[in-house]
C-alpha cells in the first residue's frame, strides 16, 4: 500500500521520539518536495529535520500535476497541496495528514486519510506502544 505523508504527523511523531512508528505500521512512506522542504530544509535544528532527512523509509516523490497543486493552493499550505496531489496521482491507499481543510478535500477527492490520533490508536491496537493518552498529552 502506498502511503503520503504531510508534514504534522512527521513533526508530532519525531517530536514525540516515535517517528518509527510509521515504519513499523506502513513500511515505506512517501513525501512531497514541498513536505521535505518544510520539515528538513525550513525546519533544519527542529524536531523531525534530522530524522527526516537520514530515515531511509521516507522517499520523496515529486508531483507531476503543477496546475492542480497551483489550484489547491488556493485554500491549503504547500505540503497539504502536494499530499493530496501526489496521493491521487500515485493511487495511495491512504494520507496522513491532521489539518481539517486538507482532510476535507482529500474526502472531496475520495482519499482515505488517517491523522495523528489515528495513526496512535493503531499502532496502540498493534500493541506498538501501550497507550495513546500520555503521548497527546505530552504535545
Amino acid at each position: 500500500m502506498i502511503v503520503v505523508s504531510d508534514t504534522s504527523i512527521l513533526i508530532n511523531l519525531a517530536w514525540l521520539g516515535e517517528l518509527d512508528l510509521l515504519q513499523k505500521l506502513y513500511g515505506e512512506i512517501r513525501i512531497p518536495p514541498a513536505v521535505w522542504h518544510e520539515v528538513v530544509e525550513k525546519g533544519s535544528g527542529k524536531p523531525g529535520a534530522k530524522e527526516i532527512e537520514t530515515a531511509a523509509w521516507i522517499t520523496v516523490e515529486g508531483v507531476s500535476n503543477q496546475e492542480f497543486v497551483k489550484a489547491l493552493r488556493q485554500d491549503l499550505d504547500p505540503g497539504e497541496s502536494e499530499a493530496i496531489a501526489l496521493a491521487l496521482e500515485r493511487q495511495a491507499g491512504l494520507l496522513l495528514m491532521d489539518e481539517r481543510l486538507g482532510r476535507a478535500t482529500a474526502q472531496y477527492f475520495g482519499l482515505k486519510y488517517i491523522g495523528l490520533v489515528g495513526v496512535l490508536t493503531v499502532a496502540k491496537k498493534k500493541q506498538l506502544i501501550p497507550e495513546v493518552r500520555s503521548r497527546l498529552d505530552k504535545l
